[in-house]
This record gives structure tokens, C-alpha cells and sequence, in this order.
């Protein structure tokens, strides 16, 4: 086509952002933005808008807030706005009433390499499974969510230390530049949707809290994994007694200890077993141990380890994840 296509753009968090912003500084302003409502949030339950709500009104562009996505009158809505694409990122599942009211079609932008890692947490995890490389997919949607034909991928490198945050803030600005290519390949006709392979297909299901529980009883690389994964939200936590009765820890920075390098090659202890508490936090695993680097007690603020011993009783010998919260 050569006027510049008619976009609806639906997402809600800091993370789809970068994305609304790059399609404005490339000359592909939406017609309409979509978001969840209005709603309290923080401890002052004051109503706030959405990231992208909030965006949208910087922009200047007209905001939609459906109480639900199969509400008619938002459908009606949708197609009176005569779209030509819509553009999703990290939004809810979409009707197929709703998407295909778009004349060329609707995309949407996942935090992986699709078909690897389907579902509501997939930077998480990825890097939960120790990868090396992950990226952002933009597909076209279809009624099984995440199994749309693939328009293009974008890779990048996982360090064995970043952070689900370090990875999720740089998949924000990879995702921003894919949108914008989607859009033109698709405004252009050069979108050809490459066929996923359920073979290679995995899941990454929503993370509640229960499943953010430390297992010691796993090598240590593989606890390491499983810390950095879910940091800085929702944040690893095991159980510990600090002497008052059993409370949760979070812990939201490890790295893999080495005995060798400090002068103790000979420590073991049973997993989960503290085994140096003396300016560095050293806890068994099931074979080798981690280091804590930051952590954060019920009810305060996030520390380093330095900080967290000052006022922790600790010894060699103590336990986590002995008891229960």
C-alpha cells in the first residue's frame, strides 16, 4: 500500500512501550491504542493508567479501555477505526472477532524464539533453562495462542549471569525495531508467515508463587539459573529461621562459588546448608554451591549480601529451606 497503514496498537506494560514509541518516531503513529482499564494500584491504591495508556496519552493518540475484548460495541468500535493492522505486545489473548477486523492483518510480539517457550512467561523460562540465546518473535495471530505463522525473529546472546530484568529491558528495545519492520513488511505485502514446527515447540506457563520456591536439592549452576530467572521479579525465596521463627528470603543474586578460589576446596555440606557466612553467604546445592550476592528479608528493602549478614545470625552449619513459611 502506499499511504501509511491504519494501526491499532493493544498492549499494557513498560514493556510494549518501546515499541507504541518506535512506531510514532518511524512516521507509523497508531490511529487508536488499546489497553486494560484504569485500575488502583501500589500501596496507596490510588487509580492509574497503564504504561501504555500513559504513552498513548503523551502521544496524543485516542485510547480504548474494552472492560472485555468480546464486548460488541468495542468490535463496532474497532471497525469504524477501519484498521489495517494491529500490532500486539504483551496484551491479552484476543478474540478472533476482535483481530480480524483488521484488513491486513494482526501481529504480535513474543519474548521468544517461537516455537520455543510458548506462554505468559518466556524470557523467565528461558533463562530458568539455562539458554544461551533467546530473542523476540513477531507472528500473525490465530486462535491457539503463540502458533501463528512467523513474520521474522530477532536473536540475541544470554550471559551465564544476566538477570531475567537485564533480559527482559534489552528484548524491549529488539522488540521495538521488530515491530516496526512487521509493520512495514506486512503495509508493503512482503509479510510471507513461515509455518512453526510443533516438534520444537515448548511451554513457559505463567510463574506463580509456589513455583518461585529454591530447590538446593539441584547442582548449583541449576539454582544459579533458577535465582536469576525470577529476579528482579517475582524473585526466588526459600525459608530460613532467623531466630524468631521461619520467614521467607528472597534471593535475587547468585553466582556460581568457587572453592578454589577461596582457599576452601574441601567444603560440602547437605543442600541448602550454609557454608560460609563470614562477609560472603556460601550455600550447598546438591553438587557444588552459590554465593548470595543480594537478598531481601520480609518487609525490607533489597541488599547485598555484606548487608544482609550484619544483621543475620548466621553461622556454618544453619539451614534454608529447612522449614516451611
Amino acid at each position: 500500500m502506499t499511504d501509511a497503514p491504519r494501526i491499532v496498537f493493544m498492549g499494557t506494560p513498560d514493556f510494549a512501550v518501546p515499541s507504541l514509541d518506535a512506531l510514532v518516531e518511524a512516521g507509523l503513529a497508531p490511529v487508536a491504542v488499546v489497553t486494560v482499564p484504569d485500575k488502583p494500584a501500589g500501596r496507596g491504591r490510588k487509580v492509574r493508567r497503564s504504561a501504555v495508556g500513559e504513552a498513548a496519552d503523551h502521544h496524543g493518540i485516542p485510547l480504548l479501555q474494552p472492560q472485555s475484548l468480546k464486548d460488541e460495541a468495542f468490535r463496532q468500535r474497532l471497525i469504524e477505526l477501519e484498521p489495517d493492522i494491529h500490532a500486539v505486545v504483551a496484551f491479552r489473548i484476543l478474540p478472533r472477532e476482535v483481530y480480524e477486523t483488521a484488513k491486513l492483518g494482526a501481529f504480535n510480539l513474543h519474548g521468544s524464539l517461537l516455537p520455543a517457550y510458548r506462554g505468559a512467561a518466556p524470557i523467565n523460562r528461558a533463562i530458568m533453562d539455562g539458554v544461551t540465546e533467546t530473542g523476540v518473535t513477531t507472528f500473525f495471530l490465530r486462535p491457539s495462542v503463540d502458533t501463528g505463522d512467523v513474520i521474522l525473529w530477532r536473536r540475541t546472546p544470554v550471559g551465564p549471569d544476566e538477570t531475567a530484568g537485564d533480559v527482559h529491558d534489552r528484548l524491549m528495545e529488539i522488540g521495538a525495531e521488530a515491530v516496526v519492520e512487521t509493520v512495514r513488511r506486512i503495509a508493503s505485502g512482503k509479510a510471507e508467515g513461515q509455518p512453526q514446527d510443533d516438534a520444537l515447540a515448548s511451554p513457559a506457563p505463567k510463574i506463580f508463587r509456589e513455583d518461585a520456591e529454591i530447590d538446593w536439592n539441584r547442582p548449583a549452576g541449576r539454582v544459579h539459573d533458577f535465582v536469576r530467572a525470577l529476579s528482579p521479579y517475582p524473585g526466588a525465596w526459600t525459608t530460613w529461621d532467623p531466630g524468631t521463627g521461619s520467614e521467607t528470603l528472597k534471593v535475587l543474586r547468585t553466582r556460581v562459588w568457587s572453592p578454589e578460589a577461596s582457599g576452601d576446596a574441601e567444603a560440602s555440606g547437605a543442600p541448602g546448608e550454609v557454608l560460609d557466612a563470614s562477609g560472603a553467604l556460601v550455600i550447598a546445592c546438591e553438587t557444588g554451591a552459590v554465593e548470595v550476592l543480594e537478598a531481601q528479608r520480609q518487609g525490607k528493602r533489597r541488599m547485598d549480601a555484606a548487608d544482609f549478614l550484619n544483621g543475620a545470625d548466621l553461622t556454618p552449619g544453619a539451614r534454608f529451606g529447612a522449614a516451611e513459611a
